[in-house]
């Protein structure tokens, strides 16, 4: 038998020719069935340069679609999570800070409120808090990303069907901030674990709702993560594909964010980098036993201004030019139905009305 070609990315041809190739068996019309967003936060060019270098054949690699995506906001330049992903998530650009409201503080639909309310099952699987930014934009409104209480109670009462990631210290202060009891509110609706063995005993379960939060904050670098972002989102994709109406489900890794603001150093940032392409490896294997799915990998802005330079010997170094974030475009995957829309040089907020587009029935 022949040996496989290596799959190669197709940024740098996708981005200067405004173009991309269109996914198999894809037409301008065809419409999902089930949709994934998968945010790699604050992961630009450098980082998946990065992340290609030490592993060639990427999963990212294997997406028949690419191109590039100006993740400015209403008015500001260098945009934040909150702002970024609500860009992505509602297809408006907003105010620095702002969850899912307008520049006027207006609540806008979601995609994944617009899947729920179509019938689809939904999911956030975060390494952050489950209140934090980049998923609070995806299943709650408020001006600040800070009122975070208000967040995950919009979010369980919803409920989102399948919740993961960090976040137990907003459950902690939810009875003093807010006189709530958030832990009793969640066991009303949820099926609730709090570790890698009680996820892995659980399964694909019931197929009740489901919130797993395992660390107080954010989780733990890629390395020490438990249970891993991988090991999340297979769960997750086993409890939201019973649905007869397909689903929505949006994945985050913080890791790419938190650890470039640390400047961090390059195994560090490539070990996040690396987890969350094992996770999107994970999902492009469910997209080819269900071509209906839709994935979109992106981010919602970069951070660190990294780069890499020429060092001693003419070896690859990695530099930082900031401790926040930069202006810098970021790349996006796509594949699946419809996918080749997705293609070329995009606004954020273009993206947002595509996956909006992409989950309304």
């Amino acid at each position: 038998m022949a040996a496989r070609a290596r799959p190669v990315l197709r940024l740098a041809a996708a981005a200067a020719l405004g173009a991309s190739l269109p996914a198999p068996g894809a037409s301008q019309d065809a419409r999902p069935r089930n949709v994934v967003v998968m945010i790699a936060d604050g992961a630009g060019v450098a980082h998946w340069t990065l992340a290609r270098f030490a592993r060639e054949d990427l999963a990212v690699g294997e997406f028949p679609v690419a191109g590039l995506v100006d993740t400015r906001g209403h008015d500001h330049v260098v945009t934040g999570s909150a702002a970024g992903a609500t860009a992505l998530s509602t297809g408006t650009r907003t105010f620095f800070g702002a969850v899912a409201v307008g520049p006027d503080s207006t609540s806008l639909e979601t995609a994944l409120e617009a899947a729920r309310r179509g019938g689809m099952a939904t999911g956030l699987v975060t390494t952050a808090s489950i209140a934090d930014a980049t998923p609070a934009a995806f299943g709650a409104h408020a001006v600040s990303r800070d009122e975070q209480v208000s967040i995950l109670r919009q979010m369980i009462g919803l409920p989102v069907d399948v919740l993961m990631g960090g976040g137990r210290r907003v459950f902690e202060v939810a009875p003093e901030r807010a006189g709530v009891d958030l832990w009793a509110e969640a066991a009303g609706r949820y099926e609730i674990v709090e570790s890698r063995e009680e996820l892995e005993a659980i399964g694909s379960g019931s197929g009740a709702p489901l919130l797993g939060v395992f660390a107080r904050g954010e989780m733990p670098l890629a390395a020490e993560r438990s249970p891993s972002l991988p090991a999340m989102v297979g769960v997750a994709l086993d409890r939201l594909a019973t649905s007869p109406e397909g689903f929505f489900l949006m994945v985050e890794n913080e890791g790419t964010d938190s650890q470039a603001h640390n400047n961090a150093d390059r195994d560090i940032l490539v070990a996040e980098m690396l987890d969350f392409d094992d996770a999107v490896r994970l999902v492009l294997e469910y997209h080819h036993r269900d071509p209906r799915t839709l994935v979109v990998v992106t981010a919602d802005h970069e951070t660190g201004g990294t780069s890499l330079v020429a060092g001693p010997g003419r070896i690859d170094t990695l530099r930082y030019a900031t401790g926040g974030h930069s202006a810098a475009f970021v790349p996006l995957f796509a594949v699946g139905p419809g996918a080749e829309r997705f293609g070329g040089l995009k606004e954020n907020r273009e993206v947002g009305r595509l996956l909006l587009d992409a989950v309304r029935r």
